[in-house]
């Protein structure tokens, strides 16, 4: 299962993000990750959260970020969710590979059952018809 959380930069959605993940990290029987682009939250997660800051790897481009979530999932069978603050950038997303770097994602989670959740910097109306299904808060 794919969940976004979408609005403007400075709306909000990091905080709604860390809320989830350490929900999740509470009801978890796995393993939960947490990818950002910097350590800034670490000491607001739960420490049975694994941060992952995404700079530290030689990530270039969209397919390599997808190459490393495929990583990430096959070293860990008990993964059971993974949250990606500033998905646009750290998935280095610009213009129409949104859709096609989610639909990989969502291939990822059903194949693999591993719940992701992402915050984007974007209004629910600017997503692509087919992923605002998707949109679990919209800021």
């Amino acid at each position: 299962m794919i969940q976004i959380i979408a609005g403007e930069k400075g709306k909000g959605k990091t905080k709604i993000l860390i809320e989830k993940a350490n929900l999740a990290a509470r009801e978890a029987k796995g393993n939960v990750v947490y990818l950002d682009k910097n350590n800034k939250h670490m000491y607001e997660l739960s420490n049975r959260i694994r941060l992952i800051n995404v700079k530290d790897y030689c990530i270039e481009n969209p397919s390599e970020f997808i190459g490393f979530l495929c990583g990430l999932v096959s070293q860990d069978h008990d993964l059971e969710a993974v949250f990606l603050d500033s998905f646009l950038t750290i998935a280095f997303i610009e213009g129409d590979l949104l859709t096609p770097t989610l639909k990989k994602i969502e291939k990822i989670s059903k194949e693999y059952d591993v719940d992701f959740t992402l915050s984007i910097s974007m209004a629910e109306h600017a997503f692509p018809e087919l992923m605002r299904e998707n949109i679990a808060v919209a800021l």
